[in-house]
């Protein structure tokens, strides 16, 4: 039994007290299983991709890191709709985004301009939408054109 309890306090164990449970890593809410539209759809050699929401993984804050993670999720999915058709962000066009807050414009900016550095920006539109998808912070729709 001393054996057991030596162990058990090396181990960082308290007898009699119940270990607190890990945190809860925030995970994104899952998208539902069956959608009424394409990711994209090509026409001649315009690709029109359906606007990708982003989602705020629970236990994060909106207006902080959540809304980063929202902008990152938002547009890995576009990256990975361009990579399914043969493309990438230079071939991205024009770009229409959805804030649910306006005052997220500057913040969705600074993480937005990454996925085209090195890259020509494509035209874009922004305006405040209340009542997104799933509760989304922000949506983006793009266009992309194959050369």
């Amino acid at each position: 039994m001393k054996r057991l309890l030596a162990a058990a306090l090396l181990l960082g164990a308290t007898p009699g007290l119940a270990q607190p449970a890990p945190e809860p890593q925030p995970q994104p809410q899952p998208m539902p299983a069956k959608l009424p539209f394409s990711p994209s759809v090509r026409v001649g050699d315009i690709l029109f991709l359906s606007g990708q929401i982003g989602q705020v993984p629970a236990g994060m804050d909106k207006h902080q890191e959540g809304f980063d993670a929202a902008v990152k999720g938002a547009m890995d999915s576009i990256g990975r709709i361009l990579k399914d058709n043969g493309l990438d962000f230079g071939h991205v066009v024009k770009c229409t985004v959805m804030l649910d807050d306006m005052a997220d414009w500057p913040r969705f900016n600074a993480a937005y301009l990454p996925y085209f550095e090195g890259k020509r920006l494509p035209a874009r539109s922004a305006f405040g939408a209340d009542g997104l998808a799933l509760g989304a912070p922000l949506e983006v729709e793009c266009i992309a054109a194959f050369k």
